[in-house]
């Protein structure tokens, strides 16, 4: 059983809940970083078979999670889709 508090502890910081949504934004020095990172997420997102929602601009990239598959609600999946994506830094 997911305990979401718990599970919410173990990401590194700035990981929030709000909707069922599980929501990072990470800041980067440019478009080149920015874009790289998100190349990274595709590919860990992809090896994980869970994909996010990103929102991308020029030095930013926010990530929502939740698992559409479950009726939009947080699962494990997501959880561990935070910690790969945390890992890549």
């Amino acid at each position: 059983m997911l305990n979401i508090k718990e599970s919410l502890a173990e990401l590194s910081d700035g990981w929030e809940i709000n909707d069922n949504i599980l929501r990072k934004t990470y800041e980067f020095k440019g478009f080149l970083k920015t874009m790289s990172f998100v190349n990274a997420v595709a590919w860990e997102a992809n090896r994980c078979m869970h994909h996010p929602d990103m929102e991308v601009s020029f030095s930013r990239c926010t990530i929502n999670l939740t698992t559409h598959d479950e009726g939009n609600t947080l699962t494990n999946k997501d959880f561990e889709l935070a910690k790969a994506i945390d890992s890549l830094l």
